[in-house]
């Protein structure tokens, strides 16, 4: 198990390493999911509320997540925002194990988007 943790954990340094060559500075999780996020909605702003940040980082989630048969895109709303729906109870982790799978997600994500 330890070397599927170091193989999870060398290619998200990777990925930092992109994204750092990329927008100038270290991003956290919290940056990667705005990143996927924005990227998902489409619609860039110069400027997002709170609440707007939030919710983007919500559609980043549900969209990595849906991956893996957790969520589905339901549709959109009148202002373009995607809603999911929940196919599937998400596992239950602690602290580590939940970032793992989300790190896990993020890479899958990125990997997918090179392919296109």
């Amino acid at each position: 198990m330890a070397s599927l943790n170091d193989d999870l954990q060398v290619r998200w340094w990777k990925l930092e390493e992109t994204l750092m060559n990329k927008f100038g500075k270290k991003p956290d999780m919290e940056a990667i999911l705005f990143l996927i996020g924005i990227q998902e909605f489409g619609n860039i702003q110069k400027k997002f509320s709170k609440e707007q940040k939030q919710d983007l980082m919500h559609i980043a989630v549900c969209s990595l997540l849906s991956q893996s048969g957790y969520y589905q895109l339901e549709g959109f709303d009148d202002d373009g925002w995607p809603h999911f729906l929940q196919l599937k109870e998400l596992p239950t982790f602690g602290m580590i194990e939940q970032e793992n799978f989300l790190k896990d997600h993020i890479l899958l994500y990125f990997e997918n988007m090179e392919e296109m």
